[in-house]
């Protein structure tokens, strides 16, 4: 006889509304990740245009699987419910912004924690204060409105930013782990360590050389094709505008 405690199966309405549920919800973090991905790419592209040097090298979005979000919720004894999941766990929405240098990862930070839309809930600092294996980033917890049809959501997305030099090692770090089933025999994580603080040394070289070659330098040179004039362009617009005005009226 079947224990009357078991757990009855779901009925396939039961299942078509979890799944719509389920994919509604991911989608909200999706969302999230385009909201702020086109900040970045607008100020990407003033700093292109605009300025002497453009601070973002590259931007790479991640959205936790739902297979990972289940895992991590079992593992972590939540309440399955949306509400529960939402607050417990902040890291569905990523996004990894990698910059030239130490003074952009900062730079770019603050840029994007002053914009009206954005809420920061949490700073994690590892770049003045690493993790005891030597990883370096600058963690930020972000809140951005998203406007669906018949709603406006608070969501929540997870931004580290980090140079180039803190980028390969964090890659390569995390390859190695996974080899070693997260076990690292001691010369293994000795010589990881060791690499992180190159990586470190690196990195106040070039920002050391930037500032000797650019200096506080903003203002760029236009770039032929690009949006913003030449002077070539702007003599050419201005005739024009002579031409269009006529002589002066006497």
């Amino acid at each position: 006889m079947e224990d009357a405690s078991s757990t009855a199966m779901p009925s396939l309405d039961d299942l078509v509304q979890l799944r719509a549920e389920f994919s509604r919800f991911m989608l909200q973090y999706q969302f999230g990740i385009e909201e702020v991905k086109t900040k970045i790419e607008i100020l990407r592209l003033e700093f292109i245009h605009l300025h002497a040097h453009n601070p973002i090298e590259h931007v790479a979005a991640r959205l936790k699987s739902s297979e990972s979000l289940i895992a991590k919720v079992s593992r972590k004894g939540l309440d399955p419910s949306f509400e529960a999941i939402s607050a417990s766990i902040t890291d569905i929405a990523g996004l990894r912004i990698v910059c030239s240098f130490v003074s952009d990862v900062y730079r770019v930070a603050e840029m994007l924690s002053r914009q009206s839309d954005i809420t920061v809930l949490e700073t994690k600092d590892y770049i003045s204060a690493p993790k005891p294996n030597g990883y370096r980033s600058l963690h930020l917890l972000v809140q951005v409105p998203v406007f669906l049809s018949d709603e406006t959501l608070a969501v929540t997305v997870e931004l580290q930013l980090r140079t180039v030099a803190m980028d390969f090692w964090a890659s390569l770090e995390h390859k190695i782990h996974y080899k070693y089933d997260h076990h690292l025999p001691t010369e293994v994580r000795k010589d990881l360590e060791a690499s992180a603080r190159t990586a470190a040394e690196l990195d106040t070289i070039m920002e050391h050389l930037h500032q000797q070659v650019h200096g506080d330098g903003e203002s760029a040179p236009p770039r032929r094709g690009s949006a913003i004039p030449t002077d070539a362009v702007l003599a050419q617009f201005l005739r024009i505008r002579a031409a269009r005005s006529g002589p002066p009226s006497p």
